[in-house]
């Protein structure tokens, strides 16, 4: 059965990889040396990254599941230009 709004339990098993991707790829590209973070700094965009993940764990909306899924990979793309991501959003 398909859902047109909420996440069945099939599309959250198929995104699965994909985030687990992301939530670990993001973790590793904030340790890079590119980045100009100290210690603490890296330790506090890693709970930040976590904290992120844990929330977007619970969501079911099909909509908020994409979003989330484009802006870790935005994230990581400004990572791994030696960027840290804009917490802002500019409209």
């Amino acid at each position: 059965m398909k859902s047109l709004i909420w996440l069945t339990a099939e599309e959250a098993a198929k995104n699965r990889g994909k985030v687990l991707s992301l939530y670990r790829q993001l973790l590793r590209s904030i340790n890079s040396p590119r980045l100009q973070l100290s210690y603490a700094s890296r330790l506090a965009k890693k709970a930040e990254v976590r904290t992120i993940f844990l929330f977007g764990s619970e969501e079911i909306s099909k909509h908020n599941v994409t979003d989330l899924i484009r802006t870790a990979e935005y994230a990581l793309s400004q990572l791994k230009q030696g960027k840290i991501p804009n917490n802002t959003t500019q409209y």
